[in-house]
């Protein structure tokens, strides 16, 4: 009887791993990894739109939904918790939007862009190894749920 074939995430994971074996890399990336997709979805945000219909985040919203298809197709449950992070980052954006000011926003999303990606670039100097993203640049799309997976496997849910 043959092995089941690995599911395609399964393959993302394995292949993403092998680059982030170090623990201190990898505490660096549980924490500049949601830094840097937050702060992505915030630059996004403060592209200005001329309709009004349109505001409130239009261009941060466009490619939140391409993405969460892509999560979604490899796994219901990670597609599920993707839309949650993405929501829950999109409430922030609008809350600090909202209470700050867009310029606000977009400075702190640079702050938070700049120093996450330090972080990580130290993190992989640690661990020797270059970032996965120099080799396919879909590995900017699994570092988020690579860190969701740990945060499922913690908690003991399956994705």
């Amino acid at each position: 009887m043959n092995a089941p074939a690995a599911r395609p995430i399964d393959d993302w994971f394995a292949s993403y791993s092998r680059d982030h074996r170090d623990p201190v890399n990898q505490a660096i990336h549980v924490v500049a990894v949601p830094a840097i997709l937050w702060s992505v979805i915030a630059l996004l945000w403060c592209i200005p739109v001329q309709v009004d219909w349109l505001r409130g985040g239009v261009w941060a919203v466009l490619p939140m939904f391409a993405a969460w298809s892509f999560y979604n197709r490899l796994s219901r449950s990670i597609g599920l918790g993707m839309f949650v992070v993405f929501f829950f980052m999109g409430c922030v954006c609008r809350l600090v939007t909202q209470r700050a000011g867009l310029d606000a926003l977009l400075w702190s999303a640079v702050t938070v862009f700049v120093l996450a990606w330090i972080a990580q670039f130290i993190g992989h100097r640690i661990e020797g190894r270059k970032p996965s993203f120099l080799t396919d640049l879909v590995y900017l799309l699994i570092g988020p749920i690579w860190v969701l997976a740990k945060v499922y496997r913690k908690m003991g849910w399956r994705y």
